[in-house]
């Protein structure tokens, strides 16, 4: 029952329907807390942490996957490659550590710490560090870690956190008809709020419908290699393949897999889904391919038929650059 109700509601964010005009008072409600709670933060009622470091923060202002882990990832990798040395901060959502803030590596148990976390320590070896009170995340970062930039994934609507620049991350595919806030339709801010960002990126679809200041993103995927990675095992999907995702948007993972000309079977989980071996072990010997972020929590019991799927981010702009730019200025 859950399921199905999950499913109108969803289906309702993309198309309004008789659910979303029964919601719609809810919304008014949710906005007018949104407004009350901005304005107490603007108006010094409630205390702002501002870090001694400059703070980027990369999130999105709607409910489901938008691209942001990956972009997450990108913006580390080149701002270590022109020199600074960013940390990483993050909630670690569908993590259960014994104590917070936690730092994570390439050894942290994603139990701990969180899918995406994980994914971010072990792709770009950057101190990464997880908690709810991003504050205290951030002074254990710079005082046990040298430090120059804070990379925030996600906490665009963490209002407590001061931040320099604000970058928000767009799903071109699922531009929904529906622009209501939560729940009448997905949005956890009004769309306004993409134009007072610093950045607008959009990923998957042409950036031209967001207007001139949006800079494009596409996920390119790369070739697929074996989740037990010291294994030198050869993809071979001509018979199918099992599409595994646990991402806040499955059907971008399972368009981009039959994209590569798999014939693919799809199976998606909720977000940040805890991974069992039964959900990954079908009895017919088929390759099983996964998001990196599934990857990470699966490879405890993956085989031989199980296999993930890199992807890298290609910006329409070289938003690096822009950002170097703008943190020169302030």
């Amino acid at each position: 029952m859950k399921k199905i109700a999950q499913k109108y509601l969803e289906q309702s964010w993309v198309e309004p329907n008789w659910l979303t005009a029964l919601l719609t008072p809810f919304s008014w409600l949710y906005g007018a807390i949104i407004y009350s709670r901005r304005c107490a933060y603007q108006l010094g009622v409630f205390k702002t942490y501002r870090a001694p470091l400059p703070v980027i923060v990369v999130g999105n202002i709607s409910v489901g996957g938008t691209g942001k882990t990956p972009l997450v990832i990108h913006l580390v990798e080149r701002l270590a490659a022109q020199g600074f040395r960013p940390g990483v901060i993050s909630r670690g959502y569908g993590g259960q550590a014994e104590e917070y803030p936690l730092f994570v590596d390439a050894s942290t148990p994603v139990t701990a710490c969180g899918d995406e976390p994980a994914l971010i320590a072990r792709k770009t070896s950057v101190p990464v560090v997880v908690g709810a009170d991003r504050a205290k995340s951030i002074e254990l970062l710079y005082k046990q870690h040298a430090v120059d930039l804070i990379v925030a994934d996600d906490g665009l609507q963490h209002l407590a956190l001061e931040r320099d620049i604000e970058i928000c991350v767009v799903d071109g595919k699922r531009a929904a008809n529906n622009h209501r806030l939560l729940p009448a339709g997905p949005n956890r801010e009004p769309l306004s709020k993409q134009q007072q960002v610093d950045f607008l990126v959009v990923n998957g679809s042409t950036s031209a419908d967001f207007g001139e200041r949006a800079i494009s993103m596409q996920l390119e995927a790369g070739l697929p290699r074996s989740v037990r990675s010291e294994e030198n095992l050869e993809f071979a999907p001509s018979n199918g393949v099992h599409a595994v995702a646990a991402i806040g948007n499955p059907q971008r993972f399972f368009d981009t897999c039959a994209g590569l000309g798999w014939q693919i079977i799809p199976h998606a989980f909720p977000d940040h889904h805890r991974y069992a071996q039964r959900d990954i072990d079908f009895a017919d010997g088929l390759p099983v391919v996964m998001t990196e972020k599934d990857a990470v929590k699966c490879e405890a019991f993956a085989d031989h038929r199980h296999w993930v799927l890199p992807v890298s981010v290609k910006l329409g702009r070289d938003i690096v650059s822009l950002i170097i730019e703008r943190l020169r200025k302030k």
